[in-house]
């Protein structure tokens, strides 16, 4: 199935354009370019604010030759604003940046945007290493 689904997924890549689909903005483009066309675009927001640490983690990315990575915006699941309370697709809103990371092996930059939390990343030593079966059964290693 998946074999298939690969193949399939290939030829859809070499099809003509027929559709017109262009990216959202160019890569090549500053940082802050493509964050604030995301946000125009996507977002219907008015502007972009950014946090100190925000102006110099993009100054250092651009500096270091990433500026030219994509942008993958993590903010509130609740709303296209930075506001969880301004439900659904409120228009207008400023969003604000207050931090980027970079994810450069996966090769993308990610804005945190307004006040939210992050999955953190997996520990070098999985937890399953710890989980096993006692002489009666009984899982153990869990907590």
């Amino acid at each position: 199935g998946a074999e298939a689904l690969a193949a399939a997924v290939v030829e859809a890549c070499k099809a003509p354009n027929e559709a017109g689909f262009k990216f959202l903005y160019d890569v090549e483009r500053p940082i802050k370019d493509k964050i604030l066309t995301i946000c125009r675009d996507i977002y219907a927001a008015e502007g972009v604010d950014y946090s100190d640490l925000a102006l110099s983690q993009i100054e250092a990315y651009e500096k270091s030759g990433y500026g030219n990575l994509p942008i993958c915006m993590a903010k509130t699941q609740y709303s296209f604003s930075t506001d969880p309370a301004k439900k659904g697709a409120p228009t207008g809103h400023r969003v604000l940046v207050r931090e980027i990371r970079a994810c450069i092996g996966a090769g993308f930059l990610y804005p945190i945007c307004g006040d939210i939390m992050t999955v953190p990343g997996l520990p070098t030593r999985p937890g399953f290493y710890d989980v096993d079966l006692d002489e009666d059964g009984e899982v153990v290693g869990l907590f």
